[in-house]
C-alpha cells in the first residue's frame, strides 16, 4: 500500500495495481530504426511561468510524434481570472485541474473502446507542478497502471531570467506578479525525486538548446526501457 499526502495532512492510501498479465509492447522511433519498449510513458514538462513549458513541450511532442496536452486549456475559468489579476492559485484551486490534467494524459495513453480514440505509447504534458504533492497526484498514473511511467522535465531557470521573459508576452493571463508568487510556492525536486522520475533540464540557455536537451534526456530514458 502505498501513502500520497495530500493537503491539510491527509494521506491518500493507493493500492498496488495486480499485473496478471503481461502488457504489450510498444513500438517506438528513437534513434532510425523502430525500437520496441514495454511502458507507456508520460512526459510532464514542469516549472514556473516563463520557463518555456508550452514551447518545449510541443517540440517534444512533434519529435516523438506523440500527443501534446497544454495544460493550461484544464484550468477552470475562475483560476484563470485569478492569475490574470496576479492572484495566487490556493491548493484548493489546484486539485481538481490536477486531476483532471492526469486523467486526461491517461486517456490518450490508455483510451476507453467507447471513445474510438487511438491508444499512444507516450504523451507529453504541460504542468508547472510547483510542489511535491502536486507531482504526487500525477503519479497516481503511474500507480494505478504498471504499465504506465511517469516523468517531470523540470526546467530550471533564475526568477531574473522568468520574468523577463514573462514581461515580454503579449495578450498571455499569466502576468509578472505571478512568476515571483510561484517562485515562492516552487518546491524545487530533491534528490530523492530527480533519482527517481524527475529530470531536469537548464533553460537559461538559448530556446533551441533547451529543445534539444529536452529531446535528448526523453530518448535517453526511452533507450533504457528496450
Amino acid at each position: 500500500m502505498t501513502m500520497v499526502s495530500l493537503t491539510g495532512g491527509h494521506n491518500l492510501s493507493i493500492p498496488p495495481s495486480p499485473m496478471d498479465y503481461a502488457p504489450p509492447a510498444s513500438v517506438k522511433q528513437i534513434h532510425g530504426p523502430l525500437a520496441f519498449h514495454h511502458h507507456r510513458h508520460m512526459w510532464i514538462i514542469t516549472g514556473p511561468a516563463g520557463c518555456g513549458k508550452s514551447t518545449v513541450a510541443q517540440y517534444v511532442a512533434n519529435e516523438l510524434s506523440i500527443p501534446y496536452i497544454e495544460g493550461d486549456d484544464y484550468h477552470s475559468d475562475s483560476n484563470k481570472q485569478k492569475m490574470s489579476q496576479g492572484i495566487p492559485l490556493t491548493d484548493i484551486d489546484r486539485w481538481d485541474w490536477l486531476i483532471a490534467l492526469r486523467e486526461a494524459a491517461v486517456a490518450r495513453l490508455s483510451p476507453s473502446k467507447s471513445s474510438g480514440t487511438k491508444r499512444h505509447d507516450g504523451v507529453v504534458v504541460t504542468c508547472s507542478a510547483l510542489k511535491r504533492k502536486y507531482r504526487d497526484v500525477i503519479r497516481i498514473a503511474a500507480y494505478n497502471d504498471h504499465d504506465v511511467m511517469v516523468h517531470f522535465i523540470y526546467l530550471r531557470a533564475d526568477a531574473d531570467v522568468l520574468l523577463a521573459r514573462v514581461t515580454g508576452r503579449k495578450g498571455h493571463y499569466m502576468k509578472s506578479a505571478m512568476v515571483r508568487s510561484q517562485m515562492e510556492a516552487l518546491e524545487e525536486p530533491d534528490a530523492t525525486e530527480q533519482g527517481r522520475d524527475v529530470l531536469e533540464v537548464d533553460c537559461d540557455a538559448s530556446l533551441t538548446q533547451v529543445q534539444q536537451e529536452a529531446v535528448k534526456t526523453v530518448r535517453e530514458v526511452l533507450a533504457d526501457d528496450l
